[in-house]
């Protein structure tokens, strides 16, 4: 294309003015031929917008014409050199059209337009489709004639079909309205011209265009703004259409029989079930919380139809049980509005069929297994996939919505965040910095969501299932599309405080901590790292009872801290990572002060004041957030109220914000119950080891509580042989090794022990083996050994998926560190017995110097492995035990 064309292929010169500079700047002006739809609450607001176009057009002496047509006041008053031209629309459509087409021909070409609003048109033909009609039949002949018109439409008076044909068909379609006394500009579509800020909602004031940045606001704008935002077709067969129709009906009725009240109870409780699913226990929540008003908008939201998914259903009946909360905060004002849309679980199966990936899908659920090749494979099918137009086109709507708003495409499977099966981290999330042109916008957000199907059949999501029972389950994989909370700072986009609040604590590390208060990982910037186990860098972990309680002192708090920000960058319109050090740099980052601190000569100095600017290596504490605001006190109560309400403890993520005042506004992204990890402890009824000789050793940090007896197998991967020996490929391939181990026969038919240096699951793989829940999941017990010599450190992790997925597999982790004389490690025993890996896996006998994999029993005789963990004393054993039964299993 010739640089100095546009994409209508007009050349650039022809550049035209709304008569407001700062909308030519958001929109980089009009062009020659340009049909500018505006979309209004209020003709007045129109009229504003209409008349200073005119005004501009004469003064240039352009030929200006009004056609004029409905009921409402004058859009544009008579002044000199404006050519008014009524035309009667009662007449109908074929003769309105004619008659408007033939002022077009007879002005010729260059002439400017501004027309009454055409919603106007519906009270004489009865039907915006003729609307739509006539719009796809003059815009395409006022773009030949190179002109510009202006239009206005109703907002939430027509129907969604009717607004998207007119979308297709005109160049330019801004939303304005107003909220709270204030006016916004919001362009939806502005063909040929793009900028990083063009498709946000503006606050228009004083002259002046101002981007919606921070997410809190925009939700509010935009929920305040927008009735319906999803096209629906309007013979729509979907099941609940019916059953919302009917409760529609009767909700607007002014008085209700009792006899219809019953009616309407039993109708909104099969609603609830068509949206939400058939859990009894989360159902009896959602009856009790969820209202009819909370139910037709998650209809209104919900692209395609079916069920919206347990992650998105725990998210909504969270938020309405702390809005109904009646404790010391005012959650109302405390949470910001979610703002989120959902795929219904039907797109799945649809998406599944028309692109013949159902058989697919069946055979790798059915055989529960499934290499990292052939689902990188699998992958590419499902992007090479296709959604229906109905489809393209709510998704088009919720874009339209969004504008370029930061957004992430969460799975929410029907068995997710539920009672018993919480999926963490299986099933894969997409953050999309939806940058770009509309149609790249487009592109980027099918993409991840393929990607989000795609997951179903990943191999940790398979080995979940099987392992949990789940394999012939009914699982259909909805979506949630969330608002990214946050502002932009610089080219960035992320969230202030980001994290996972639990409302009993399990990671106890002194005595003075109340575990049934909570615990809290915190991060700066995405949660990300907070929910996934990164190396080399920490959250800060906050005992809701003792938010200043501390492990580390002095110039260690430095070494456990947090050093990279997951954001999002929106030049480059991708997820990456920066150093917090070039985040600080400038120290004009919002709120800093509440964040760092400094760290010499092991003492710590936090900021006193906002100015952080003196502060030299400035260390993530947020030790004046827990200090001088209500952050803590917040989430202690949010936590302690669900627990209260769901009768069992529960996990969330969240993000949050503090305001110039250090108010601070968070955002609850999910909730589901929270399993205990390890059997209940009970000293009477365990038997400590009587010999030393028989202990492998003992660990006394960070130790939950249960009894595992009868370990057959000990997978033991030599800390020094890994650190000094393995170079970097054998590293990378020791994963493979161990989850293809853990995958045996002979390991699944029997319990065994995984222990190795450093983190296991970590992506840094000097840090530890690599490895993901699929290598790991049919082991009973996970061991993680630190070397001073090896340099490796271990970390619980608490909060991450990796920590839930050893809670919800009862597999009990045990940190041991060999050079403290009180762990009594048995070097011996592990460096003199032999190695069965070449017995049961022959082709991985090369790595037999870093792997060894003992079978105990041949090894002792009839003596297996016992696990006794204390978590009330902290303290653990392993060690040999005669069997006492032995045909017991």
């Amino acid at each position: 294309m010739d640089e100095n064309k546009s994409i209508s292929g007009r050349p650039d010169e022809s550049f035209v003015s709304t008569g407001f500079p700062a909308i030519d700047e958001v929109i980089d002006r009009l062009r020659m031929g340009d049909n500018v739809v505006w979309q209004v609450d209020e003709v007045e607001n129109y009229s504003i917008l209409a008349r200073r176009f005119a005004k501009t057009a004469l003064d240039e002496g352009r030929k200006l014409i009004y056609i004029r047509f409905a009921p409402h006041p004058l859009i544009l008053k008579p002044r000199e050199n404006l050519l008014t031209i009524k035309v009667d629309s009662a007449q109908g459509f074929d003769s309105f059209s004619t008659q408007v087409n033939t002022i077009i021909e007879q002005q010729g070409p260059g002439a400017f337009y501004v027309f009454d609003n055409l919603s106007a048109l519906v009270e004489d033909w009865a039907t915006d489709q003729l609307l739509a009609n006539f719009f796809q039949v003059t815009c395409p002949y006022l773009w030949e004639m190179d002109t510009v018109a202006y239009f206005a439409l109703t907002r939430g008076k027509h129907s969604h079909v009717a607004v998207a044909r007119i979308r297709d068909t005109t160049q330019v379609l801004i939303d304005v309205y107003r909220i709270a006394g204030n006016l916004y500009i919001h362009p939806l579509k502005v063909l040929g011209r793009y900028s990083s800020q063009m498709f946000l909602p503006h606050r228009f004031s004083n002259q002046s265009m101002s981007p919606i940045f921070q997410s809190g606001e925009a939700s509010e704008v935009l929920a305040r703004a927008s009735r319906q935002p999803l096209r629906r077709k309007a013979d729509s067969s979907v099941p609940w259409e019916a059953v919302y129709k009917k409760l529609s009906r009767v909700e607007e009725a002014e008085l209700v029989s009792p006899e219809l009240a019953q009616e309407v109870g039993a109708l909104k409780q099969e609603f609830c079930r068509m949206l939400l699913g058939d859990s009894p226990r989360f159902n009896f929540l959602a009856d009790k919380y969820l209202s009819l008003n909370d139910l037709f908008a998650i209809r209104n939201r919900m692209i395609g139809s079916g069920r919206i998914g347990g992650k998105a259903a725990g998210m909504i009946v969270a938020r309405k049980i702390l809005l109904e909360a009646h404790g010391e905060m005012d959650f109302g004002r405390l949470l910001e509005q979610h703002d989120s849309f959902f795929i219904g679980s039907d797109v799945f199966f649809s998406f599944l069929v028309n692109n013949d990936l159902f058989r697919l899908r069946m055979r790798l659920t059915r055989s529960s297994q499934i290499s990292d090749e052939e689902f990188r494979q699998v992958e590419e099918r499902f992007l090479a996939g296709k959604f229906s137009p109905e489809i393209l086109g709510q998704v088009q709507d919720m874009l339209d919505y969004f504008g370029q708003a930061p957004i992430i495409v969460r799975s929410s499977s029907l068995l997710e965040d539920g009672f018993g099966n919480a999926f963490a981290g299986k099933y894969r999330s997409e953050f999309c910095a939806n940058q770009g042109r509309p149609e790249q916008r487009m592109e980027a957000f099918l993409n991840a969501v393929k990607l989000v199907y795609a997951s179903a059949v990943n191999p940790d999501a398979l080995a979940y299932r099987k392992q949990r029972g789940l394999g012939e389950s009914d699982e259909q994989m909805a979506i949630l599309v969330q608002r990214v909370s946050g502002f932009r700072y610089k080219n960035f986009f992320f969230p202030q405080l980001a994290g996972v609040a639990f409302s009993h604590n399990l990671y106890r590390w002194t005595d003075r901590i109340d575990s049934a208060q909570g615990l809290v990982r915190l991060v700066f910037g995405l949660g990300t790292r907070a929910v996934n186990r990164v190396g080399g860098d920490y959250p800060r972990m906050i005992a809701i009872s003792h938010p200043d309680l501390r492990q580390e002192t002095g110039s260690q708090i430095a070494a456990y801290s947090q050093r990279r920000v997951d954001l999002l960058d929106l030049d480059s319109n991708a997820f990456c990572t920066k150093p917090f050090a070039d985040i600080a740099a400038d120290g004009d980052y919002p709120g800093l002060h509440l964040f760092v601190s400094s760290i010499e000569n092991d003492f710590v100095q936090d900021p006193v004041g906002i100015l952080v600017g003196r502060l030299k290596h400035p260390v993530l504490t947020f030790n004046n957030l827990l200090g001088q605001t209500d952050f803590v006190r917040a989430l202690k109560e949010a936590t302690a109220e669900l627990e209260r309400v769901y009768g069992y403890p529960v996990d969330t993520e969240f993000t949050a914000f503090v305001g110039p005042q250090g108010n601070i506004r968070i955002n609850l992204l999910q909730c589901r119950p929270m399993r205990l990890p390890g059997a209940k402890f009970n000293d009477t009824q365990v038997s400590w080891p009587s010999r030393q000789e028989s202990v492998l050793f003992r660990a006394g940090r960070m130790i939950p509580g249960g009894v595992i007896d009868r370990i057959r197998y000990i997978i033991f991967v030599d800390p020094d042989a890994y650190s000094q020996k393995a170079s970097l490929n054998e590293k990378k391939s020791l994963g493979r090794v161990v989850g293809s181990i853990n995958r045996h026969p002979a390991l699944q038919e029997n319990r065994a022990m995984l222990m190795g240096p450093g983190r296991w699951g970590s992506s840094n793989i000097s840090l530890g083996v690599n490895t993901s829940y699929a290598d790991i999941n049919n082991v009973s017990a996970l061991v993680e050994i630190a070397l001073e010599s090896a340099g490796h450190v271990p970390e619980l992790s608490y909060g991450t998926h990796f920590f839930l997925d050893l809670v919800e597999s009862h597999i009990i982790y045990l940190p041991v560190y060999p050079d403290d004389p009180a762990a009594d490690f048995n070097f011996s025993f592990f460096e003199k017995a032999p190695n069965s890996l070449g017995q049961i896996l022959p082709e991985y006998l090369p790595y037999a110097n870093f792997v060894k994999l003992i079978d105990v029993p041949a090894l002792t005789g009839n003596r297996f492995v016992t696990i006794i963990a204390d978590a009330q004393s902290q303290k653990a054993v392993c060690f040999l035990e005669e069997d006492a039964a032995p045909d017991k299993e």
